[in-house]
């Protein structure tokens, strides 16, 4: 189901926007390592996340945000901590972490154990808590259903599971579609899926990777889009889907490169959300081009300011590339944000806290000037 997004409106996606993961406050960081020592349980640390989500809520709505979120600060990482809680997932220690240019995450990742369902999950309770406490919209971010697949492929399925990997899929949309449907119960009505494998697939080295491994890159992307339009096919028609997409986001680091044009098609006309938001702070992004593929009814977020370093934008450089894009799909069809969150793992970009307020201020202040 495809719908004409209100933008801007009251479900988003707003022409001053954010991705949604925000640099964790030293007093959470302190009370995660207290916890981790065994000086804090686990109702201690929920006090302190409350109170710190509470605080940040205030600071989103004060610089003039609309879609709020509660920048991820139940989590350590952006997808593993919502994968790993699905039925059937289990999480486990690795060798080594995930490589980015320079850098490795830490080593763990999710496991696939049992059959994939969705029963119940924390992050239900997590958007309440962030609904309850802001005025705005709420907005809620969970990783795409190909983030299930795409790191490990086949290797993360224990042995003997799914011998027929479109049972796996299959289960996999479904479970999102639970989950889908949990959240609009909860009171979601702006829902985004982060996915790194659509740009992951215009960037040569990727696409060798899942060859090497038996996995073909020119059907991947359509069977994770098969897995999407399974989980949200059925949602009520006022619930706004979105999804971001990213080239790697850890530390000011990336793993990808390349172009959308790859996937433009694809992901424009057969990817079942209503709106895009699109990593485009650097050369490694490729032109506006690809946007002339963007259909009516459907919007893509421009993510022109960077969240890797704390250097603010020149507003002036921020219009003009705006205007670049709006060559190829209409200004009202396009709003703004960063390229990415400013916190994809607890560990947080390399910028202040104070230098990724004054970004999110500077989107919020271009956005009035653009768009009125």
């Amino acid at each position: 189901m495809t719908k004409t997004p209100a933008v801007p409106g009251k479900t988003g996606p707003f022409r001053a926007d954010q991705v949604g993961s925000l640099l964790r406050s030293g007093a959470l960081k302190d009370a995660r390592a207290a916890k981790a020592a065994g000086k804090l349980d686990e109702a201690g640390l929920k006090a302190v996340e409350d109170a710190e989500i509470r605080k940040l809520i205030a600071k989103q709505e004060a610089v003039g945000l609309t879609g709020i979120t509660d920048g991820e600060y139940r989590r350590s990482w952006w997808h593993y901590d919502f994968l790993w809680q699905l039925d059937g997932v289990t999480r486990v220690e690795l060798d080594q972490g995930i490589q980015f240019a320079g850098v490795q995450t830490k080593a763990e990742a999710p496991r696939v154990t049992g059959q994939i369902g969705f029963s119940t999950h924390p992050f239900i309770e997590h958007f309440k808590f962030l609904k309850a406490n802001t005025t705005k919209t709420a907005k809620m971010t969970i990783p795409s259903p190909s983030m299930l697949h795409y790191r490990g492929g086949r290797k993360l399925i224990n042995m003997g599971l799914y011998p027929d990997m479109n049972d796996y899929y299959r289960d996999l949309g479904g479970a999102y579609a639970k989950a889908v449907s949990a959240f609009y119960d909860a009171g979601c009505r702006y829902l985004q899926l982060d996915d790194v494998s659509f740009a992951y697939l215009c960037d040569p080295e990727q696409k060798k990777m899942l060859a090497e491994r038996g996995d073909d890159p020119d059907k991947q992307g359509a069977i994770y889009a098969g897995m999407v339009d399974t989980a949200i096919k059925n949602r009520p028609a006022d619930m706004l889907i979105t999804m971001h997409l990213c080239r790697g986001n850890f530390r000011s680091t990336f793993v990808a490169s390349g172009g959308y044009e790859p996937i433009a098609d694809l992901l424009f006309n057969t990817m079942p959300v209503d709106a895009y938001f699109m990593e485009w702070d650097t050369e490694r992004a490729g032109g506006f081009e690809p946007l002339r593929f963007l259909p009516k009814g459907k919007a893509v977020v421009l993510g022109l300011v960077t969240t890797k370093t704390g250097t603010l934008e020149k507003k002036d450089d921020i219009k003009r590339r705006i205007d670049e894009a709006a060559k190829y799909a209409p200004l009202e069809q396009l709003c703004l944000s960063g390229q990415c969150g400013f916190a994809s793992t607890e560990e947080g970009n390399t910028l202040a806290e104070d230098e990724q307020w004054r970004k999110l201020e500077l989107i919020v202040e271009i956005s009035r000037e653009v768009w009125g």
